[in-house]
C-alpha cells in the first residue's frame, strides 16, 4: 500500500480508536489512528502533576477489561470504595453517623424504585419521573446520581438507559492516572497527531478521508469521536448519513462534569486524609451543590467535581468563574480563610473543548435504544462508529469505549 493507504482508518486517538487499533494490528491488518489534539487519549488523560483531567477510575473493576490490562503492565490500584470516608454536610454542619446512614438507605431505596420503574413494562420517560420523593435525602440523591455522576440531571435522561447503564463496585483509582495507562496501552500504534479528519466520504468501495493532512484512503473506517462533536457536524459525511444514525447521535448528547484540582497548603484541613469525599446536602429548592474528594494518594490537593447543567453554565461564563464558585462553594463548608488559602486550581473545561463539547453521554428520554443503533455498521461494515456512547451497558465509561473499540475491530475482521 502506499503511505496513503491503509486497511482500516480509525479516527480519534481516545481509548476505543486505541483498542481498534489494537485489536485491528494484533490480527495483521494494517491501520492508522488520525487525532485531531494533539496529545492521544481522548477523554482519559493524565498531566504532568498526576490529576486525571476526565476518566479517573475503573468502575465495575471485575468487569473491566481494563483492569487485567492495568495489572499485566504494573500499575499499581486501590480500591476507592474501601478507602474513602464519606462525609457529609447538611444544615450547616457536618452529619451524624445516623445521617449519613439514613442518606445510604435513601440511596438504597433510590436504585430499588428506579429499577422497578424500569422493568414495569411502561414507555421510556424522564429518569426523574420514577426517582423517590418527599424523604429527606431523596432530592440530594436524585442530583448525586445525575448531576454529579451522569453530567446529567436526571430529567434529561432516559429511565431504560439510566438504570441499564448503572454500574457497580469495585471503583478503582490508579496511582499513575488511567490517562496514564491508556497511553501506555497506545505505544506503537501508527498514531497522526494534529490530523483533523474534515470530510469521510464512503460511498465508493472503501473511504476517503480529507483534511490538513491531504487524502487518506481505506477499505473502512471506525468513527471514534464524541457524539458531541458529529452532532456539531465535526466531520462531514458524504454521503450524509441515514437518518436513522442522525437521530441516533442527536438521542445521545454529553453531559459535562468538570473537575478543579486545588493545591492545599500545609496546615490547611489537616483532619481530612486520604480519599476523604465529601457531599453537601440540598439547601433550598434549586441547590446544585458539588463534590470534593480530599489528598488522593496523599498528595496536598483538594479535587472539586461540578456537574450537570451548573457545570455548563460555568463553562459559559469561564474559568474565573468556575474557580470562585468553587471557592465560593469550599467557604461554605470549612469557611472564608480556608478557601482563600487553597493554591491556584488546575481547571477542566470538556464542554468548552472544540474536540469533544462534553464529557460523556447520557440517553435523551424515549432514545434508550439510540446506543445499539449508532454501533450498527453501514455499508456492510465499511462505515463504523465506536466509543461510550455506542455501548448498552458500560456507557460513558472507559470499560464500555474499549469494548466498543474491540467490537468495531471485530466485526471488521469478520
Amino acid at each position: 500500500m502506499g503511505a496513503n493507504e491503509t486497511d482500516v482508518l480509525v479516527i480519534g486517538a481516545g481509548v476505543a480508536g486505541i483498542a481498534a487499533a489494537r485489536a485491528l494490528q494484533a490480527r495483521g491488518l494494517s491501520c492508522l489512528v488520525l487525532e485531531a489534539k494533539d496529545r492521544i487519549g481522548g477523554r482519559a488523560y493524565t498531566d504532568a502533576t498526576g490529576f486525571d483531567h476526565g476518566a479517573s477510575w475503573l468502575h465495575q473493576a471485575n468487569d473491566n477489561p481494563l483492569t487485567a490490562l492495568a495489572e499485566t503492565l504494573g500499575f499499581e490500584t486501590v480500591d476507592h470504595d474501601k478507602l474513602r470516608q464519606r462525609l457529609l454536610f447538611t444544615e450547616g454542619r457536618f452529619a451524624t453517623t445516623a445521617e449519613r446512614q439514613a442518606f445510604a438507605a435513601a440511596e438504597d431505596h433510590f436504585w430499588r424504585v428506579i429499577e422497578a420503574a424500569a422493568a414495569d413494562g411502561a414507555p421510556d420517560r424522564p429518569a426523574s419521573d420514577a426517582a423517590p420523593e418527599g424523604g429527606r435525602f431523596d432530592p440530594l440523591v436524585a442530583h448525586w446520581e445525575g448531576a454529579q455522576i451522569c453530567a446529567a440531571e436526571l430529567s434529561r435522561m432516559s429511565l431504560h438507559d439510566f438504570a441499564t447503564t448503572a454500574l457497580d463496585g469495585p471503583n478503582l483509582l490508579l496511582r499513575r492516572g488511567l490517562g496514564t495507562l491508556v497511553s501506555t496501552l497506545a505505544e506503537g500504534l501508527p498514531i497522526r497527531l494534529k490530523s483533523p479528519v474534515m470530510q469521510l466520504d464512503w460511498g465508493g468501495n472503501g473511504v476517503e478521508a480529507r483534511g490538513p493532512f491531504g487524502r487518506i484512503f481505506a477499505r473502512a473506517a471506525i468513527i471514534t469521536v464524541s457524539t458531541g462533536v458529529l452532532a456539531q457536524g465535526g466531520i462531514t459525511f458524504t454521503p450524509d448519513l441515514p437518518a436513522e444514525k442522525r437521530a441516533a447521535i442527536k438521542a445521545l448528547p454529553l453531559g459535562l462534569l468538570n473537575k478543579l484540582a486545588f493545591p492545599i497548603p500545609p496546615g490547611v484541613l489537616p483532619e481530612f486524609g486520604p480519599f476523604a469525599s465529601l457531599r453537601r446536602d440540598i439547601a433550598t429548592p434549586g441547590d446544585r451543590p458539588i463534590s470534593w474528594i480530599a489528598r488522593p494518594f496523599g498528595a496536598p490537593v483538594m479535587l472539586a467535581f461540578i456537574g450537570g447543567s451548573l457545570a455548563w453554565e460555568l463553562s459559559r461564563a469561564g474559568k474565573q468563574a468556575t474557580e470562585a464558585h468553587a471557592r465560593a462553594e469550599f467557604a461554605r463548608v470549612f469557611g472564608a480563610e480556608a478557601a482563600a488559602a487553597l493554591g491556584p486550581p488546575i481547571i477542566t473545561d470538556w464542554g468548552g473543548d472544540p474536540h469533544f463539547l462534553g464529557s460523556y453521554s447520557h440517553a435523551i428520554p424515549g432514545g434508550q435504544a439510540a446506543r445499539r443503533e449508532l454501533a450498527e455498521p453501514l455499508a456492510n461494515g465499511r462505515l463504523i462508529f465506536a466509543g461510550e456512547a455506542c455501548h448498552p451497558r458500560f456507557a460513558a465509561t472507559v470499560a464500555g469505549a474499549w469494548l466498543s473499540g474491540e467490537q468495531a475491530a471485530q466485526l471488521i475482521l469478520a
